[in-house]
């Protein structure tokens, strides 16, 4: 778990992957720490690294608040990689550690509604998701394709 995160993180629903599991009931997430493990799991449940691009958009928002917003954002959560942003909307680009992309998709569709009061981000909404594998992130980068990093490491206009 990364220092400064909630606790513990849940998910609704279950799914059907684990018939083990009580219609409705709920199942814990974490954000793991590089290198961490889950105790006694098979390896294909151990963490892998998911490339989160998160894009938000709402009414428009003073530009230097907009911006000092996402740089509380990103000195809170330091997992951050770049952000971008405009008046009336925001992509923000980073790693998770997940089992897998249903837990990494649900870890990132809250990050921005948990930190918006702490970080004082827009009441903006979440309208874009897109989240994959380490391995498809690389091979987008070499066929010269997909979210490469248009800008450093940082918080950054459009």
């Amino acid at each position: 778990m990364r220092p400064g995160t909630a606790a513990s993180r849940a998910r609704p629903g279950g799914g059907a992957r684990k018939a083990s599991r009580a219609a409705g009931e709920e199942r814990p997430l974490t954000s793991v720490a590089a290198g961490d493990r889950f105790r006694g799991e098979d390896p294909e449940h151990t963490p892998r690294l998911w490339h989160v691009t998160l894009s938000v958009s709402g009414a428009r928002a003073p530009l230097p608040e907009v911006r000092r917003a996402l740089e509380q954002l990103a000195h809170d959560h330091p997992f951050l990689l770049t952000s971008r942003y405009a008046d009336d909307h925001a992509e923000i680009r980073y790693w998770e550690e997940a089992r897998d992309l249903h837990d990494a998709a649900a870890v990132a569709l809250r990050l921005w509604g948990e930190h918006r009061q702490t970080a004082g981000l827009p009441p903006w909404e979440i309208v874009g998701l897109e989240v994959i594998d380490r391995a498809t992130y690389h091979q987008r980068i070499a066929a010269g394709y997909g979210p490469a990093p248009a800008t450093p490491v940082g918080v950054h206009p459009f």
